[in-house]
């Protein structure tokens, strides 16, 4: 069995880092006998779509389980479609974590502890969360329209960071977009971050049927 843990280190000493998609390090332990295998986190400064990433790869390796302390809806799915047990709430070191585990004191869980963009730095522009390229989910397929959460609080309008974390002031015109107009807008824009879910969904079913 394959244990994964969100690590601010790379031992077993280390402390587990509440952030899954964010987190420094990976930790991926056998419980039988501690060994262990210690990978970078590689999407921990993505602009958007870290959870994904971060679960997508874990699958890659043939993790049965993740513990970390918070996990965000889109991971979540991400693991329950691999098949991959989650277990949140979690804290201390990565060994008394594995220990918890052994001694069946961890109960698994299906519901997202934060929102997608929990562990993302203040002032970092996430282009709406699947911009910037689609977050390197499939080439050449990013929308990238950097609408920016709540239009200000640090993100320009193009998606990039506001100078010094600052609120940029907005062009005329865009405080007066109607109700139905925004909320038209949203609903597009979840429709296509589900597609873009169910398309990552199906790669990694088709990743574990082909092995």
């Amino acid at each position: 069995m394959k244990l994964a843990i969100s690590s601010s280190g790379k031992d077993l000493n280390s402390q587990l880092d509440p952030r899954f998609g964010r987190c420094a390090y990976f930790l991926v332990i056998n419980p039988d006998d501690m060994r262990f295998e210690v990978f970078d986190n590689e999407s921990s400064a993505l602009g958007g779509g870290a959870g994904i990433q971060s679960a997508q790869f874990l699958a890659s390796k043939g993790v049965d389980a993740v513990i970390t302390g918070n996990c965000g809806p889109n991971a979540v799915q991400t693991l329950s479609a691999a098949g991959v047990e989650l277990f949140t709430g979690q804290s201390g070191t990565a060994r008394e974590v594995v220990e918890r585990f052994k001694k069946a004191q961890l109960r698994p869980t299906s519901e997202a502890t934060v929102d997608s963009h929990f562990g993302m730095a203040p002032g970092t522009g996430s282009g709406g969360g699947m911009g910037s390229g689609g977050g390197g989910m499939r080439p050449g397929t990013g929308r990238g329209r950097g609408r920016g959460r709540d239009m200000g609080g640090g993100r320009t309008m193009d998606g990039g960071n506001g100078v010094s974390g600052q609120r940029m002031p907005m062009k005329k015109g865009f405080g007066s977009v109607s109700r139905d107009s925004e909320l038209e807008s949203l609903k597009k824009k979840a429709d296509e971050i589900n597609n873009e879910l169910e398309d990552i969904i199906t790669r990694i079913n088709d990743l574990h049927t082909s092995d």
